[in-house]
């Protein structure tokens, strides 16, 4: 399967964030849009509430001229950053008393808040969730389908 690029270079990027304790739901330099955006935080000027699909008037002209962040466009990075919200467990938009984890720098929140927005990135592209590994456990007469090859050191 060919990865289309700006898929591969989220991935990449959300990958060694999330390995190498970068990724922070609470930083819009670090959060999944803000590691996908080469941790800058210019893309939080797109919206003026961080966690709405609500375009703001420099979100809305970004938008209408066709411009893309890192292959995104404002609206696609809102979705994005919606999805890890709350899949990480915030209600959104963010505020100081809406509900949100305990810790959010916990691995497996953040697990959680990942596989949802690779789910929509590959969704963005047409392709099958490259997280999916049911394929693997499918069965006819009970013999799997698909094999896997194991490389023996």
């Amino acid at each position: 399967m060919n990865t289309p690029k700006r898929l591969e270079n989220a991935l990449i990027k959300l990958y060694n964030a999330f390995h190498n304790n970068k990724l922070n739901p609470e930083d819009c330099t670090a959060c999944a849009v803000g590691n996908i955006l080469d941790n800058h935080d210019s893309w939080k000027h797109l919206s003026d509430q961080h966690g709405s699909l609500q375009l703001n008037y420099v979100g809305t002209v970004h938008q209408n001229l066709g411009r893309r962040f890192n292959g995104y466009s404002p609206l696609e990075i809102l979705q994005i950053e919606k999805i890890f919200l709350e899949a990480c467990g915030f209600k959104t938009p963010l505020c100081h008393y809406n509900s949100k984890p305990r810790n959010s720098k916990n691995k497996e929140v953040l697990f959680t808040g990942l596989c949802d927005v690779v789910s929509f990135l590959c969704e963005l592209e047409g392709i099958a969730n490259v997280m999916d590994y049911s394929k693997l456990f499918e069965h006819e007469n009970g013999q799997p389908v698909y094999h896997i090859e194991t490389l023996l050191t």
